[in-house]
Protein backbone atom coordinates (compact mmCIF):
# COMPACT_ATOMS: atom_id res chain seq x y z
CA UNK A 1 0.00 0.00 0.00
CA UNK A 2 1.24 3.77 -0.64
CA UNK A 3 2.06 5.49 1.61
CA UNK A 4 -1.18 8.03 2.71
CA UNK A 5 -0.60 11.47 2.35
CA UNK A 6 3.18 11.25 1.45
CA UNK A 7 2.43 9.40 -1.83
CA UNK A 8 -1.35 10.90 -1.46
CA UNK A 9 -3.38 7.12 -3.03
CA UNK A 10 -4.57 5.64 0.14
CA UNK A 11 -5.97 9.35 1.05
CA UNK A 12 -8.65 7.38 -1.26
CA UNK A 13 -8.96 4.56 1.27
CA UNK A 14 -12.59 4.19 2.88
CA UNK A 15 -12.32 5.63 6.15
CA UNK A 16 -14.52 2.56 7.50
CA UNK A 17 -11.22 0.42 6.42
CA UNK A 18 -8.37 3.01 8.08
CA UNK A 19 -10.14 2.95 11.11
CA UNK A 20 -10.83 -0.40 11.21
CA UNK A 21 -7.34 -1.26 10.65
CA UNK A 22 -6.37 1.01 12.98
CA UNK A 23 -8.86 -0.67 15.58
CA UNK A 24 -11.08 1.91 16.27
CA UNK A 25 -14.21 0.87 15.01
CA UNK A 26 -15.44 -2.81 15.33
CA UNK A 27 -17.71 -3.31 12.05
CA UNK A 28 -18.19 -1.86 8.06
CA UNK A 29 -20.79 0.19 9.74
CA UNK A 30 -21.01 3.87 8.62
CA UNK A 31 -22.85 5.02 12.22
CA UNK A 32 -19.38 3.77 14.08
CA UNK A 33 -17.83 7.05 12.84
CA UNK A 34 -17.87 9.53 14.95
CA UNK A 35 -17.66 13.00 14.28
CA UNK A 36 -16.40 16.48 15.07
CA UNK A 37 -18.37 19.29 13.29
CA UNK A 38 -16.82 22.62 13.10
CA UNK A 39 -13.82 22.71 14.32
CA UNK A 40 -12.54 25.84 13.51
CA UNK A 41 -10.92 28.11 16.05
CA UNK A 42 -8.22 26.89 18.36
CA UNK A 43 -10.57 26.32 21.48
CA UNK A 44 -13.05 23.64 18.98
CA UNK A 45 -9.61 22.22 17.42
CA UNK A 46 -8.40 20.96 20.62
CA UNK A 47 -12.07 20.44 21.86
CA UNK A 48 -12.27 17.57 18.89
CA UNK A 49 -8.59 16.11 18.68
CA UNK A 50 -9.50 15.36 22.84
CA UNK A 51 -12.61 14.21 21.82
CA UNK A 52 -14.09 10.53 20.80
CA UNK A 53 -14.78 11.63 17.24
CA UNK A 54 -13.32 9.88 14.58
CA UNK A 55 -13.82 12.49 12.19
CA UNK A 56 -12.77 16.45 12.03
CA UNK A 57 -14.93 18.21 9.91
CA UNK A 58 -13.69 22.08 9.26
CA UNK A 59 -14.00 24.95 7.12
CA UNK A 60 -11.59 27.24 5.26
CA UNK A 61 -11.30 30.82 3.50
CA UNK A 62 -8.92 32.88 2.81
CA UNK A 63 -7.99 36.07 5.10
CA UNK A 64 -9.42 39.07 3.70
CA UNK A 65 -5.71 40.51 4.70
CA UNK A 66 -3.20 38.57 3.53
CA UNK A 67 -4.86 35.58 1.44
CA UNK A 68 -3.37 33.18 4.16
CA UNK A 69 -5.90 29.97 4.38
CA UNK A 70 -7.99 30.11 7.62
CA UNK A 71 -10.35 28.22 9.69
CA UNK A 72 -13.65 29.86 9.60
CA UNK A 73 -17.14 29.12 8.47
CA UNK A 74 -19.54 32.32 6.32
CA UNK A 75 -20.82 35.07 7.34
CA UNK A 76 -17.26 34.90 9.83
CA UNK A 77 -14.01 36.02 8.03
CA UNK A 78 -11.65 36.17 10.53
CA UNK A 79 -10.25 33.38 12.74
CA UNK A 80 -7.54 32.85 15.90
CA UNK A 81 -6.25 29.62 13.87
CA UNK A 82 -4.58 29.35 10.54
CA UNK A 83 -4.72 26.20 8.40
CA UNK A 84 -1.25 25.71 8.99
CA UNK A 85 -1.94 25.53 12.56
CA UNK A 86 -4.72 23.63 12.42
CA UNK A 87 -2.81 20.86 10.38
CA UNK A 88 0.37 21.10 12.31
CA UNK A 89 -2.16 20.21 15.35
CA UNK A 90 -3.72 17.22 13.40
CA UNK A 91 -1.17 15.86 12.12
CA UNK A 92 -0.18 14.33 15.50
CA UNK A 93 -3.35 12.09 16.05
CA UNK A 94 -5.07 9.22 14.01
CA UNK A 95 -8.00 11.28 13.36
CA UNK A 96 -9.28 12.03 10.14
CA UNK A 97 -10.16 15.40 8.93
CA UNK A 98 -12.98 16.72 6.01
CA UNK A 99 -12.36 20.26 4.77
CA UNK A 100 -15.15 22.22 3.71
CA UNK A 101 -14.17 25.06 0.87
CA UNK A 102 -16.90 28.20 0.81
CA UNK A 103 -14.77 29.52 -2.18
CA UNK A 104 -12.51 28.44 -5.23
CA UNK A 105 -9.97 31.35 -3.80
CA UNK A 106 -9.11 29.07 -0.64
CA UNK A 107 -8.56 25.77 -2.75
CA UNK A 108 -4.76 26.24 -4.67
CA UNK A 109 -2.97 27.94 -1.18
CA UNK A 110 -4.89 25.14 1.19
CA UNK A 111 -3.78 22.40 -0.72
CA UNK A 112 0.21 23.53 -1.17
CA UNK A 113 -0.19 23.61 2.50
CA UNK A 114 -2.00 20.40 2.48
CA UNK A 115 0.46 18.29 0.30
CA UNK A 116 3.69 19.87 2.52
CA UNK A 117 1.78 18.07 5.79
CA UNK A 118 1.89 14.24 4.43
CA UNK A 119 -0.85 13.45 6.52
CA UNK A 120 -1.20 9.79 7.19
CA UNK A 121 -4.75 9.62 8.29
CA UNK A 122 -7.95 9.99 5.83
CA UNK A 123 -7.98 13.02 4.12
CA UNK A 124 -11.94 14.11 2.60
CA UNK A 125 -12.04 17.44 0.48
CA UNK A 126 -15.80 19.24 0.56
CA UNK A 127 -17.56 21.84 -1.18
CA UNK A 128 -21.08 22.66 -2.40
CA UNK A 129 -20.94 22.22 -6.35
CA UNK A 130 -24.76 22.33 -7.24
CA UNK A 131 -27.96 24.35 -6.58
CA UNK A 132 -29.99 21.94 -4.34
CA UNK A 133 -33.23 22.10 -2.57
CA UNK A 134 -33.87 25.57 -1.27
CA UNK A 135 -30.07 26.54 -2.28
CA UNK A 136 -28.52 29.53 -3.23
CA UNK A 137 -27.06 29.85 -6.45
CA UNK A 138 -23.54 30.61 -4.64
CA UNK A 139 -21.84 27.38 -5.31
CA UNK A 140 -17.86 26.62 -5.87
CA UNK A 141 -17.47 26.20 -9.80
CA UNK A 142 -17.33 22.15 -9.78
CA UNK A 143 -14.98 21.72 -13.04
CA UNK A 144 -12.20 24.59 -11.49
CA UNK A 145 -12.86 22.87 -8.11
CA UNK A 146 -12.37 19.42 -9.18
CA UNK A 147 -9.53 20.29 -12.30
CA UNK A 148 -7.70 22.30 -9.03
CA UNK A 149 -8.15 18.92 -6.25
CA UNK A 150 -7.45 16.52 -8.67
CA UNK A 151 -4.03 18.06 -10.03
CA UNK A 152 -2.64 17.77 -6.37
CA UNK A 153 -4.26 14.61 -5.06
CA UNK A 154 -5.64 12.55 -8.08
CA UNK A 155 -6.84 9.62 -5.42
CA UNK A 156 -8.19 12.10 -2.56
CA UNK A 157 -11.60 11.21 -1.31
CA UNK A 158 -13.99 13.76 -2.62
CA UNK A 159 -17.35 15.33 -0.34
CA UNK A 160 -19.17 16.68 -3.22
CA UNK A 161 -22.68 18.96 -2.18
CA UNK A 162 -25.89 20.85 -3.06
CA UNK A 163 -26.31 24.20 -1.41
CA UNK A 164 -29.44 23.84 0.52
CA UNK A 165 -31.58 25.97 2.73
CA UNK A 166 -34.53 24.99 5.35
CA UNK A 167 -38.11 26.77 4.92
CA UNK A 168 -38.82 25.74 8.72
CA UNK A 169 -42.68 25.28 9.31
CA UNK A 170 -42.98 25.16 5.30
CA UNK A 171 -42.99 22.20 2.97
CA UNK A 172 -39.35 21.42 2.36
CA UNK A 173 -38.62 19.37 -0.90
CA UNK A 174 -36.41 16.80 -1.01
CA UNK A 175 -33.39 16.13 -3.64
CA UNK A 176 -34.81 15.72 -6.96
CA UNK A 177 -34.03 13.48 -9.82
CA UNK A 178 -32.72 16.37 -11.94
CA UNK A 179 -30.50 17.26 -8.74
CA UNK A 180 -28.90 13.73 -9.01
CA UNK A 181 -28.46 13.41 -12.31
CA UNK A 182 -26.69 16.49 -12.81
CA UNK A 183 -24.82 14.98 -9.85
CA UNK A 184 -24.08 11.80 -11.27
CA UNK A 185 -22.85 13.18 -14.99
CA UNK A 186 -20.33 15.89 -13.15
CA UNK A 187 -19.16 12.66 -11.24
CA UNK A 188 -19.19 10.04 -14.35
CA UNK A 189 -15.56 9.96 -15.28
CA UNK A 190 -13.79 10.75 -12.01
CA UNK A 191 -12.12 7.73 -10.82
CA UNK A 192 -11.68 8.30 -6.56
CA UNK A 193 -14.00 7.71 -3.47
CA UNK A 194 -16.90 10.39 -3.51
CA UNK A 195 -19.22 11.54 -0.87
CA UNK A 196 -21.87 13.03 -0.99
CA UNK A 197 -23.23 15.42 2.11
CA UNK A 198 -26.91 15.17 2.08
CA UNK A 199 -29.17 17.26 4.88
CA UNK A 200 -30.91 14.82 7.44
CA UNK A 201 -34.29 16.86 7.00
CA UNK A 202 -34.47 16.38 3.23
CA UNK A 203 -33.23 12.97 2.98
CA UNK A 204 -36.69 11.03 3.79
CA UNK A 205 -38.49 12.39 1.62
CA UNK A 206 -35.81 11.51 -0.91
CA UNK A 207 -34.77 8.03 -0.52
CA UNK A 208 -35.36 6.82 -3.94
CA UNK A 209 -34.01 9.58 -5.88
CA UNK A 210 -30.53 8.91 -3.11
CA UNK A 211 -30.77 5.19 -3.83
CA UNK A 212 -30.36 5.37 -7.36
CA UNK A 213 -27.48 7.59 -7.15
CA UNK A 214 -25.39 4.91 -5.48
CA UNK A 215 -26.41 3.07 -7.98
CA UNK A 216 -24.13 4.83 -9.89
CA UNK A 217 -21.08 3.51 -8.57
CA UNK A 218 -19.66 1.58 -5.43
CA UNK A 219 -17.06 4.22 -4.93
CA UNK A 220 -20.10 6.61 -3.82
CA UNK A 221 -21.52 7.09 -0.15
CA UNK A 222 -23.77 9.35 1.70
CA UNK A 223 -23.06 11.72 4.45
CA UNK A 224 -25.88 12.94 6.33
CA UNK A 225 -25.55 16.26 8.21
CA UNK A 226 -28.00 18.44 9.96
CA UNK A 227 -28.62 22.33 10.20
CA UNK A 228 -28.97 24.12 13.10
CA UNK A 229 -32.54 24.43 13.16
CA UNK A 230 -33.23 21.64 11.56
CA UNK A 231 -36.83 20.22 11.78
CA UNK A 232 -36.28 16.04 11.91
CA UNK A 233 -36.17 12.92 14.42
CA UNK A 234 -34.84 9.94 15.02
CA UNK A 235 -37.31 7.95 13.16
CA UNK A 236 -36.04 10.08 9.89
CA UNK A 237 -32.71 8.44 11.18
CA UNK A 238 -33.82 5.15 11.23
CA UNK A 239 -35.57 5.25 7.60
CA UNK A 240 -32.29 6.44 6.03
CA UNK A 241 -30.76 3.54 7.72
CA UNK A 242 -32.67 0.91 6.65
CA UNK A 243 -32.92 1.91 2.85
CA UNK A 244 -29.23 2.00 1.84
CA UNK A 245 -25.98 -0.42 2.73
CA UNK A 246 -24.73 0.37 6.48
CA UNK A 247 -21.41 0.37 5.06
CA UNK A 248 -22.17 3.51 2.74
CA UNK A 249 -23.97 5.68 4.90
CA UNK A 250 -22.23 8.72 7.69
CA UNK A 251 -23.89 10.31 10.11
CA UNK A 252 -22.27 13.72 11.18
CA UNK A 253 -25.43 15.11 13.12
CA UNK A 254 -25.91 17.00 16.27
CA UNK A 255 -27.29 16.51 19.44
CA UNK A 256 -29.83 15.24 20.85
CA UNK A 257 -30.58 13.38 17.73
CA UNK A 258 -26.96 11.69 17.47
CA UNK A 259 -27.17 10.14 20.67
CA UNK A 260 -31.17 9.13 20.39
CA UNK A 261 -30.22 7.72 17.28
CA UNK A 262 -27.42 5.50 18.59
CA UNK A 263 -28.89 4.62 21.00
CA UNK A 264 -31.67 3.40 18.81
CA UNK A 265 -29.38 1.39 16.97
CA UNK A 266 -27.89 -0.33 19.70
CA UNK A 267 -24.80 1.86 19.44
Amino acid sequence: MEERGGERGSWGENILDYFLTTKQIKTRDGAEIIWYHRANSKLQMTEAIESTAHMIEADVLLCEGDGEPIMAHPPETSSDNTLKEWLNEIKTTDKGIKLDFKSLEAVNPSLRLLGDMKLRQPVWINADIIPGPNGSNQVVDAKRFLDTVTSFFPDVTLSLGWTTGWLGLKCNQGYSSAMVQEMAAICTDLTQPITFPVRAALVRQSISELQWLLQQSNRYTLTIWTGKHDDYSVEDLLVIRDSFDKCRVFYDISEPQDSAFRKAIGM
